[in-house]
């Protein structure tokens, strides 16, 4: 099998697996203006208290020092837009945890490829240093936006990323050169915190990175600008006018149960640990811990 038929082979068979779109790019060392960029955010300190985004930056800036004898990037997205949103939590974490469905998806894809023509590979999904959307850009998918989520053309912003790098060459698509964002400043106009502006991203204001990564006590008057929003926020997605495009998923998984449906903030204030356990028994919430969850559901009631 030739690198077109394989690559045909590739993009088909993720479409397939249920993968909304696939585009491949060519392992090589980032740019040095994305690393000047991604240092510099970093010296700011803009990341907060998420210390990983600092190590391991050699392999981050470079794929074939994370996956040994690495030659091409298979970048894919799943739509998790929802049909049933639930009030207080984030649409990407209503479902099953997406880091083990993407994965599993791409593991299915690799020994699909393998089936046809041998390679090696590792499949990543938001686990690794791996700068997913400067890949999904080369990749031709889509283009950063000014919310710094990555948006598909006529889909919108409401998906998951994930990678698959393996020892064999394909074809390449080229890279998504254009911003389809232009003067638009709804995101960062509707951002409750003033975590996005004009000058770049800072997480620590981020109402997402305050209820999930930051673990240290809230700061003070943030419940009446969480309203509502317990984990996570959504915010930048909401009022972007590209995700007009968005559909329901397709994907099982991502649906919420009937037990977190019937929940509402009355029931939320007065949640146990075992009712924490059974609603996010496989859910990417469970990353936040029951200490740190209620201490957002607190907060939201100190702002009322």
């Amino acid at each position: 099998m030739n690198r077109k038929e394989l690559t045909q082979f590739i993009k088909s068979e993720a479409l397939r697996l249920g993968f909304d779109i696939c585009g491949t790019a060519k392992a090589e060392a980032v740019p040095d203006d994305v690393v000047r960029l991604y240092n510099q955010w970093i010296a700011q300190e803009y990341h907060g208290t998420m210390q990983y985004l600092q190590r391991n930056c050699e392999k981050r800036f470079d794929p074939t020092l994370l996956v040994e004898g690495c030659k091409s990037i298979i970048v894919v997205a799943l739509n998790y837009y929802p049909s049933q949103p639930v009030d207080g939590i984030a649409s990407y974490a209503i479902g099953n945890d997406y880091h083990k469905i993407v994965k599993d998806k791409l593991y299915t894809l690799l020994n699909n490829i393998n089936a046809v023509h041998p390679v090696n590979g590792r499949a990543f999904c938001d686990s690794a240093p791996v700068l997913e959307r400067h890949w999904a850009v080369k990749a031709g998918i889509g283009w950063i936006g000014n919310n710094r989520q990555f948006i598909i053309p006529h889909k919108g912003s409401y998906f998951f990323l994930g990678e698959l790098m393996i020892d064999a060459e394909l074809e390449y698509d080229e890279p998504f050169t254009a911003n389809h964002c232009g003067k638009c400043r709804k995101c960062i106009d509707n951002c409750p915190t003033g975590a996005l502006s004009d000058e770049g991203f800072d997480a620590r204001k981020c109402l997402s990175y305050l209820t999930i990564e930051y673990r240290g006590e809230l700061p003070e008057n943030i419940g009446k600008k969480m309203k509502n929003r317990f984990y996570g926020c959504d915010c930048c997605l909401k009022s972007c006018p590209h995700n007009r495009f968005s559909t329901p998923n397709n994907t099982p998984e991502f649906k919420p149960s009937d037990e977190l449906l019937k929940m509402d903030i009355n029931k939320w204030k007065n949640l146990t640990r075992e009712q924490y356990n059974t609603l996010f028994a496989k859910s990417a919430v469970e990353r936040c811990g029951y200490e740190q969850l209620m201490r957002n559901i607190s907060a939201i009631k100190e702002g009322e």
